[in-house]
Order: structure tokens, then C-alpha cells, then sequence
């Protein structure tokens, strides 16, 4: 089998590229390190059977101009760039691994609930301005986290945050009652959670049902003091809106791991010292590599062509 590895940072990490190359010996990585995509992608994976793929795009378009091309071993969680579809109806096998990155995602997600409670990105900025004045801030610990996509990370963050002492409210399409039971969280109607979060974190896939699935309206449900955080996708929530709403103190601070537009352009929204932005790094800690990579590797052997009420099929939110 033919291997090439469109992925940028699978390509420079040494141990990820020894563990495959004992496997494929003559497996092709993206040295050159440039975001590969449309007729780039496609050159770069033409004449493989089988690529290890992260943030990359592969369309309709794309298997059709590589009808070679029947493994796809999937580095990282999120789905919203493969056309399962089209990989169903072709027989292209895809080898994912659920939650991998779950722990790394979660624990950004107290830090920045944390650090926007204790108000640290202003602190950190008036400091380095020349400032120096105590800001008063609120505990994480007691505080009441709303959850909106409870699956592999929303169900690894609510214990964590239980040890806190928080109340955990989630809410999700599907239904988890013996997770619910077993760690105190109490699901609900999502226009509700966000009338009583504190916190509201969204751990949900992009896709046509939750796009801007926190439009303005929806936003405006959140109380003055709340803080918002999307440690997710780009796209779930109405950015502009948000922006406003900080502007006017309609929300009290919001913590973005991702953005609709990545690299970001919107200078004043970035510079709004209630608001967090960091580079979509939620699965970005050494842990986390290791064991994406390592379950895309897996991926190459062990796969199955995406079809309707499996796993893979229900978390890029198909039904």
C-alpha cells in the first residue's frame, strides 16, 4: 500500500513519522509543509492508495480525479471535511478514531473559563501596558457550566468540572440518560441552559444543523455576566454578534480556540480585552499528537467504509 501524508504537523513529527515508516516503508510526507489543497492536494496524492489526512478538504471532486485512492486514515476528530457521502457511495474506507483529542480539548476549555473569570488576558495586557491595579474576579469552582454537544469531549469535560463543584447542565440531539445519572448532569432545552449557564461551552461537529446554531437571538439568551466559549468549530456561532455584545457588557468575556475565518481578520474583535483567541490549538498538546496520530496510523488497517447509523456517520452529525 501506497501511503502519503497530506497532514503538516504528522509530517514534521519524528516519532510519527518512524512509527509509519515501519509499517510503509516508502510512505510520502508533506516536506514542503504548505497547506495542501484543491488541484495542490490532489497532485500531492496522486498515484497512493491510501493518505493520512487532518485539516485537508477531500470533496467529491477530489475522489473523483483519485479513483485510486481508497483508505483514508483520519488525524484528528473533526469530520466536517470529508464527504462521507461520497466516500459511502465510492466504497473508500475511512479509519477514525472518536475523542481522541478529548483530554487536550477539555482542559483548554477550564483554562480559559478559568482565565476569563479571573479576568487574566486583561490583567496580562494592563500589565504589559504599564498597568497595575488588582481586578476582581469569580471562582470557576460553584459556578453553573452549560455543555452544548455532550459526546466524547462534553462527557470527558462535565467529571472534570464536577470536581469543581459545578453544576453541569448539557444539552445534545441525542440522548445519554446513564451518563447523566452517573455524573449529576442535568439535560435540557438549549434556549434554557443558556438562561442559566455561568459558562456555556460548545463541543459540537459543523454541519447544516448547527451552523450558527448561536445566532444572535439564541445569544441574547445568555445572561450579562456569562462567558461563552467554542473550543469546537468555526461557523456554530454568530462572531459578530458576540463582538457587540462585549462591546456593550451584553456578555462578560468570551474564549475562541476557533473562528469562522482562521487565520482571524476582524482586528477589533481579537483586541477586546474581555475576549480570548487562541490558534486552534485545543488538540494541540504532545499527548494528544501522539494518540491521533497514532489512531490514524491504526486507521490504514483497521477502517470501514462510512455508512448511515454508525458511529462515524452520527458524529459528523448525518443522523
Amino acid at each position: 500500500m501506497k501511503v502519503a501524508v497530506a497532514s503538516r504537523s504528522f509530517s514534521r513529527h519524528p516519532v510519527l513519522r518512524a512509527e509509519l515508516q515501519a509499517l510503509h516503508p516508502d510512505a510520502t510526507f508533506n516536506d514542503a509543509g504548505v497547506s495542501l489543497a484543491g488541484d495542490g492536494l490532489v497532485a500531492f496524492l496522486r498515484g497512493h492508495d491510501a493518505a493520512i489526512t487532518a485539516l485537508e478538504r477531500l470533496d467529491e471532486a477530489l475522489f473523483t480525479a483519485l479513483p485510486d485512492l481508497r483508505i483514508i486514515g483520519k488525524y484528528g476528530v473533526g469530520l466536517d471535511m470529508l464527504d462521507l457521502e461520497t466516500m459511502r457511495r465510492r466504497g473508500i474506507r475511512l479509519g477514525w478514531t472518536g475523542g481522541v483529542n478529548r483530554r487536550s480539548v477539555s482542559e483548554l476549555v477550564i483554562a480559559m473559563a478559568i482565565s476569563l473569570l479571573r479576568h487574566v488576558p486583561r490583567g496580562n495586557r494592563e500589565v504589559c501596558s504599564g498597568a497595575w491595579r488588582q481586578l476582581m474576579g469569580r471562582h470557576l469552582s460553584g459556578r453553573t457550566v452549560g455543555i452544548i454537544g455532550c459526546g466524547h469531549i462534553g462527557q470527558d469535560l462535565a467529571p472534570l468540572l464536577r470536581a469543581f463543584g459545578c453544576a453541569v447542565l448539557a444539552h445534545d440531539v441525542r440522548d445519554f440518560p446513564d451518563f447523566y445519572a452517573a455524573h449529576g448532569v442535568e439535560a435540557l432545552p438549549l434556549d434554557e441552559l443558556l438562561r442559566r449557564a455561568d459558562v456555556v461551552t460548545l463541543h459540537l461537529p459543523l454541519d447544516a444543523t448547527t451552523r450558527n446554531i448561536l445566532s444572535a437571538p439564541r445569544l441574547a439568551l445568555m445572561r450579562p455576566d456569562a462567558i461563552l466559549i467554542n473550543c469546537a468549530r468555526g461557523g456554530l456561532v454568530d462572531e459578530a454578534a458576540v463582538k457587540d455584545m462585549l462591546m456593550s457588557g451584553r456578555l462578560a468575556a468570551a474564549g475562541f480556540d476557533v473562528l469562522d475565518r482562521e487565520p482571524p481578520e476582524d482586528r477589533e474583535l481579537l483586541n477586546l480585552p474581555n475576549m480570548l483567541v487562541t490558534p486552534h490549538i485545543g488538540g494541540s498538546a504532545e499527548e494528544a499528537v501522539l494518540a491521533m496520530g497514532r489512531a490514524a496510523i491504526a486507521g490504514l488497517s483497521r477502517n470501514a467504509v462510512p455508512e448511515p447509523g454508525s458511529e462515524v456517520w452520527r458524529s459528523a452529525g448525518l443522523g
